[in-house]
């Protein structure tokens, strides 16, 4: 296929799962889901494993600053030093993450979710960014940053807004979590490299993959371990280490 068709051929699959996305009801807050298997306090703090297990997030985001303070004006790994935005904001979005993830556990319910996801929302969104501006078309892809930013914060005060009155509806805020999960894998078979290593953001998305799986077995996990950790508290550090691989692609890479 040509780079027209197969951008093409990506535009279809967005526009389709947006409106597959909206043909089912409005889905609400599952309650349950606040009940964590691992509620235990430590030192004064409560549900302590899945609060703390937030400090990596910040950790990672810190070491992808660094990393791109030294990088980003080297030719070899940023063709263009413009490339660098997206990874800014995916890392400085990281920062944010583990506080106010943290925040999220100390008392987890619906007014405090909202600050939990608009952060992620900042992470998934810059790093849809980044393979676009990669892989299909840079100024596209840097182009299309700020107006992906709003519709995942727009998602998230949506969701927040309807759930307060009693009509929380969850679709926007999933094609958000989601959508770019289904496309980024179909844009790095179909379009060629810019540079070396792109496994490392095949691992992202793996390791995004594994951590949701760990988040969906939080009891199952936490009792497997014989209470030693949750699936929950799991899910942070798995995914934490799989946003890892977009500073150890930053790292690493060359241009071809």
């Amino acid at each position: 296929m040509s780079p027209p068709v197969k951008t093409g051929f990506i535009i279809f699959i967005a526009v389709a799962g947006i409106f597959a996305t909206f043909t089912f009801p409005p889905v609400p807050q599952d309650q349950s889901y606040f009940l964590f298997a691992d509620s235990r306090a430590l030192w004064g703090i409560p549900n302590f494993g899945d609060v703390v297990s937030n400090l990596p997030f910040m950790g990672v985001g810190v070491l992808g600053l660094l990393t791109l303070k030294k990088h980003w004006q080297d030719n070899t790994r940023f063709a263009n030093p413009a490339e660098a935005i997206p990874f800014l904001v995916a890392f400085a979005g990281l920062i944010l993450l583990g506080p106010c993830s943290a925040y999220f556990h100390l008392a987890p319910t619906n007014d405090t979710q909202a600050w939990d996801r608009l952060p992620m929302t900042l992470v998934f969104m810059a790093f849809f960014s980044i393979i676009i501006a990669e892989r299909i078309h840079l100024k596209s892809g840097l182009a299309l940053l700020p107006v992906l930013l709003a519709v995942g914060i727009a998602s998230v005060i949506y969701w927040s807004v309807t759930e307060s009155h009693g009509q929380g509806d969850l679709r926007p805020y999933a094609l958000v979590q989601f959508l770019p999960v289904l496309i980024i894998p179909l844009i790095l078979i179909l379009f060629k490299p810019l540079y070396t290593r792109g496994g490392h953001l095949v691992s992202v998305i793996v390791w995004y993959g594994l951590a949701k799986v760990c988040e969906l077995r939080d009891p199952w996990i936490f009792a497997f371990t014989h209470h030693l950790v949750s699936g929950h508290t799991l899910k942070h550090l798995v995914a934490a280490i799989g946003i890892f691989g977009l500073v150890k692609y930053i790292q690493v890479r060359q241009k071809i």
